[in-house]
């Protein structure tokens, strides 16, 4: 069996749509399917059409949510209550086109993978600005990652059983999936598809809700950042040496060229203390993480499940 698990927050616009081609395209490869829609505590008509899409057909089942909780543990649901062989993640909005999903799971066949992550060769409708943060984001992240993370891929992608199971074992309750599949290991191959711009809707990861989402993933698989922090701590305190070293020679050797002054020690402060600040920062950063996972708390509650 192969499960589709699809994501949903304030949908209204494009669900019909959505699972209308998800349908033709299952049904036209001749596939035992299961079709999970997470709603993720949507405010518009989502919650009405889900139950219309569920009383319509046997294949679909609905999860919903109490409340908002946010993409990734959506994905976690659908990974932790799916039942197929085979699960594919794909978004509601139809960027990731779901014809690619026959050749996902026909690719990971023909090369016994047990992952099939998507790579986007072309990503229609999105502005040069996100392209451009989007592409330094991944080459960024790799870059201070002490785990090999696929450049230019999303949340689309299929997965195999046997790392579903092992996903489910995960008790973080920040998840950045892509890099969690990543980091589990088996064999993970690509598959280049091009990206269709949104149809209809709006955008769910505005600028500030993806700077949270990238620092969520440099933060939960880096420790570099402390170490960047550690060396720029002392290379500043050498800096300060030197430069003090540098005023007493100057002093005694040409004190009728020395001038006293506030501007270097008002400088040097600001400079120190900014060099504080972001160490603070940094290890607040992460203190904040280990202080959600010590708390224990559910990565999402469950209201209904509709069959």
């Amino acid at each position: 069996m192969l499960s589709v698990i699809v994501p949903c927050y304030n949908e209204e616009a494009i669900l019909k749509q959505t699972n209308a081609e998800l349908h033709s395209v299952l049904n036209a490869n001749n596939t035992d399917f299961e079709i999970i829609y997470i709603n993720d505590g949507s405010e518009d008509q989502t919650t009405h059409f889900l139950k219309n899409i569920a009383s319509a057909s046997e294949n679909v089942r609905v999860i919903n949510f109490s409340r908002n909780f946010g993409h990734q543990p959506a994905v976690s649901a659908g990974l932790e209550y799916c039942k197929g062989d085979y699960a594919v993640i794909i978004d509601a909005d139809l960027q990731d086109p779901p014809k690619c999903i026959p050749e996902m799971l026909q690719t990971a066949i023909d090369q016994d993978a047990d992952v099939v992550y998507g790579v986007r060769k072309v990503r229609e409708g999105e502005t040069f600005f996100k392209k451009l943060t989007a592409k330094l984001f991944y080459r960024i992240l790799n870059y201070f990652s002490e785990y090999k993370i696929p450049v230019d891929t999303g949340d689309f992608r299929l997965v195999k059983r046997n790392v579903i199971n092992e996903f489910n074992k995960l008790q973080e309750r920040q998840k950045y999936i892509r890099g969690l599949v990543s980091w589990l290991g088996f064999k993970q191959v690509p598959y280049f598809y091009n990206r269709d711009k949104r149809i209809a809707g709006e955008t769910h990861y505005p600028f500030w809700k993806m700077v949270s989402f990238a620092t969520r993933g440099l933060l939960y698989f880096s420790k570099k950042p402390l170490q960047i922090a550690t060396n720029l701590g002392a290379f500043c305190v050498l800096g300060s040496l030197a430069f003090l070293i540098f005023s007493l020679i100057h002093k005694y050797l040409s004190p009728e060229l020395y001038v006293t002054g506030w501007t270097s020690t008002i400088g040097l402060v600001v400079f120190f203390g900014g060099v504080q600040l972001i160490t603070i920062g940094l290890l607040g950063s992460y203190i904040g993480n280990m202080f959600d996972e010590v708390k224990g708390r559910p990565e999402y509650i469950v209201k209904e499940i509709i069959e």
